[in-house]
Order: C-alpha cells, then structure tokens, then sequence
C-alpha cells in the first residue's frame, strides 16, 4: 500500500498493519455470537490468518469461520425446537451451491423463514404445528438479520427483525400457559418482557432472568434456557435490553455500560408477583452478557445466583489489537486515523463486519450502515464498548457465580479465568470441551448439555 503523507508514525506501516492486519482478523473471527458481544468483530486475538477459527473437531458446514459459527448455532438449537437439522442442512447445501456470500446467506434463510410461517401445504397449521414452525423461522430470520448489512438490500434489518419479532410472538401466543407479556419502565423507552411459567397455578417459584448478548435474538434465550427452566418448574423471563431487540433495531436505544439500571427494574417487577419467590432470582448471561450480567449483580443485591456463559471482563478486547489501537483519548485524531488510514482500505467483508459490531453502540452507525455506508465516527461506539470494562467492580459481587469458559474460544479467551480469579464470591469455574462436543463460544453444538450444565448447577445454588 503507498504511503499516508502526514502521519507521523510513519504511514506506511500503520496502514497496512490496520487494514491487512485488521481485515484478517475481523474476517477470521467474525462470526453471529449469542452477544456481538466480542464488539468487534467477535475477532480473534490477535490477528488470524484466513480460515482461522474453526477448531477441530467441529463441524465444516462452511469455510469460512463466521458463517460456520453461526451455522452451527441454528444446528445446535434443533434440540430446542427451534431448528430443524434437515431444513438447516438444505439451506447451508442451497447457499454453498449459489457461491457463499452474505446476500445468498440471507436470502436462503430469510426464505425458508418466509415458508414457514405461511400454513403448511394442504390445510391449515394446527396450534401446534404454528407454534414450531413459528420458532424456527424466528430462528431462521435471526439468521438472515446477522448478515443482512453486508447483503445487497441492508435498508431491510428493520423490516427483518420486525418478521423475526412476529415469529416469536406468534410462538409466544400459542405456547401453553402463553408466556405473560409486558414492558417494564426503563428510561423513557420501556424494555419488552416475556414471563414464562409452567403453570398458571400462582405458586411462587424460583425464577431465571435470562441475559442475551449483543447480537443474539429471542429464539436464542429459549435455546439457552427457557425449556431447560421451565422442565425444573421454575420461571424465566427473557427480555430486550438497550443495544437488544426492539430497543435497537426500532427504538434505536444503544447499549449502556450501567446494566444494573436495566436489570433492577426487571428485578422490581419479579419481586411484585406472587408467583416469583424473590429469594431465589437467578441471573444468567450469555455471550457478552457474561460482561453484563455481572455487572448488574454488583449492584443488585437480590441476585440470588450468578452464571456468566462465558466470563468476561472486558469486552474491547474482544476486538482484534489492530483495531482497539485506532482509538485514541482525542476523538478527532481517531476519527481521522479511521476515516482517512483505514476505512478506505478495508475489505468490503471487514467493513460489513466492522457495521455489524459497532451498530449496537452508535445508532448514527446503524442508520448509515443501513443505507450501505460505513460509519464516520468511530470515537463514540469504540468508547462505550470500552466503558463496558467491568474490572472494578467485581469485587461487590455477592452472589454465588458459575463461571464457564469454552475450549476454542474465540471471542474472549482467557477472560472467563480472570473473572473468576477476581471473584471474592462464592465461585465455580468449568470449561467446556470438544471432547464433549461442546467447544466454541456458547457451545454452539450443544446447548443442551449447556443447559444441563448451567441449571444443575442453578438447581445446587438455589436449594443450598
């Protein structure tokens, strides 16, 4: 690459390390996390040759990393009902067969999302047969929304999550008991609650309050927990967050660093119903939420239990280290290095990976994003997922904490150990294995032994 005239860091270097190196990594590592959670580009660190991120062990389903990981998510939650391996496996044969891009990844996935909430052929769709089919095109559209900045029509994310949202509420509806739904106060936007029982007999439960990441969708909590509560006879309550859902794709609400302010609230309107015994409100966090929910637990004290899935402390860091040295303490400087050193250079897949990972934390990003542009200011979001650093604080947490950590991780390695090392609290710590099938972040391959994991443990905790 030629020379940058005027940098005094010597122009050259930089640029090509930022963008080569950069591009590398965010393509490496890219990929849909149950949290976008690894900001960046849930990149490895530090920078990934091509082809990178797929541990052994793991199933191919495509080349590329980040369209494997995301693959294997909606393979693994067939378990969940809300895939079905046979219609996973068509679609993944169907976009390798067109050339894997994003505009086939969307368009493959956001059309069987479409077939499935239309009847079945022949006669209309019985309750049941509505309700999983509604689920699985949830899961389908969030497959197809995770990808659709990079596609050829990126003006369509709102209108994608907003058939996602139906699926689910369609499912929703016909569940048995339906799921109680609500918004609880928050701010000057309202966050959108889902209540599940296994009765509605109004005996007062332990309750789950399940945390999603910064990329994830509704369909993923019932993957990562709904079921798995509801069979021990306890409550869970998934919800969207600022940076989640409604409050992003819609209310354009972007994340914010004091999730205590967005969980005790929740906590508030579980402790008012006779059905919650509110000495037992457990507080998972999946993906980036392992940043999250620990947080809010330093400062909620009526946290029961604590599981971070995985642990993490600092969320930055989930960015490659050719992209986090962008940022400097002066806005124009760093604006700059990206507008002029960088984002000129990226690959057209880096920069659709680099709008991906900072919508959530600008919504200024978002709105370009959506009219096919990469965002001018970097400064801002760089500095809120910065803020998200929670090294401070864990000491006040209270609650007894499940750390888990995932052979192969890629977003956050090593961080689940220092969560765990600086927890004053009660503690557990397990890692996941390929031998068990379970690698990768969130064990995308297996959330049910995921789950048996997390809420065996829970089911400890709480009774102790």
């Amino acid at each position: 690459m030629s020379p940058v005239h005027g940098d005094p860091h010597g122009g050259s270097t930089r640029r090509t390390l930022l963008t080569a190196g950069a591009g590398a990594a965010l393509l490496a590592g890219c990929a849909r996390s149950g949290s976008s959670g690894a900001p960046a580009a849930s990149s490895s660190s530090p920078a990934a040759p091509a082809g990178a991120g797929i541990t052994p062990g793991a199933m191919t389903l495509f080349k590329d990393p980040a369209y494997n990981f995301s693959g294997l998510l909606a393979l693994g939650a067939s378990g969940a009902g809300a895939a079905e391996v046979g219609e996973v496996l068509t679609a993944v044969n169907a976009i390798n067969g067109a050339g894997l891009t994003a505009q086939s990844y969307v368009r493959t996935f956001r059309s069987l999302a479409d077939q499935l909430v239309a009847p079945p052929p022949g006669a209309p769709a019985d309750g049941q047969t509505k309700r999983f089919r509604a689920l699985r095109a949830a899961q389908y559209y969030a497959q197809a929304l995770f990808f659709v900045l990079g596609s050829d029509d990126p003006g369509s994310e709102e209108q994608l999550y907003k058939a996602g949202r139906a699926a689910w509420d369609t499912f929703c509806t016909l569940c048995e008991p339906a799921p109680v739904k609500a918004n609880v106060p928050y701010g000057t936007t309202p966050l959108p609650v889902w209540f599940f029982r296994p009765d509605t007999s109004g005996t007062a439960r332990p309750t789950v309050i399940l945390t999603n990441g910064s990329d994830g969708q509704n369909v993923d909590m019932w993957t990562y927990g709904v079921p798995a509560a509801l069979e021990r006879g306890w409550n869970a309550l998934v919800y969207d967050g600022p940076g989640q859902g409604q409050l992003l794709f819609v209310e354009r609400v972007v994340f914010t660093p004091t999730w205590e302010r967005v969980v005790t609230p929740l906590v508030d309107w579980l402790t008012a119903r006779p059905d919650v015994d509110s000495g037992k409100i457990a507080l998972t966090g999946l993906s980036m939420a392992g940043d999250l929910a620990p947080r809010a637990a330093a400062f909620e004290p009526r946290i029961a239990a604590l599981v971070a899935m995985p642990g993490c402390v600092e969320p930055w860091l989930g960015f490659p280290p050719e992209i986090r040295k962008i940022l400097t303490p002066d806005k124009q400087r760093t604006n700059d290095i990206w507008n002029k050193e960088v984002a000129p250079a990226l690959p057209p897949d880096a920069a659709a990976v680099m709008k991906k990972r900072f919508e959530p934390f600008s919504a200024a990003a978002m709105l370009e994003a959506r009219q096919g542009k990469l965002f001018t200011d970097f400064y801002t979001p760089a500095t809120r997922i910065k803020a998200l650093a929670i090294t401070d604080v864990i000491g006040r947490i209270k609650a007894p904490t499940l750390v888990l950590d995932y052979e192969g991780e890629q977003f956050y390695p090593g961080q689940p150990r220092r969560l765990y090392d600086a927890l004053t609290a009660s503690k557990d710590y397990l890692k996941l294995t390929a031998a068990q099938g379970a690698q990768l972040h969130c064990s995308p391959m297996a959330p049910q032994l995921h789950c048996e994991v997390v809420f065996d443990w829970l089911a400890t905790t709480l009774t102790a």
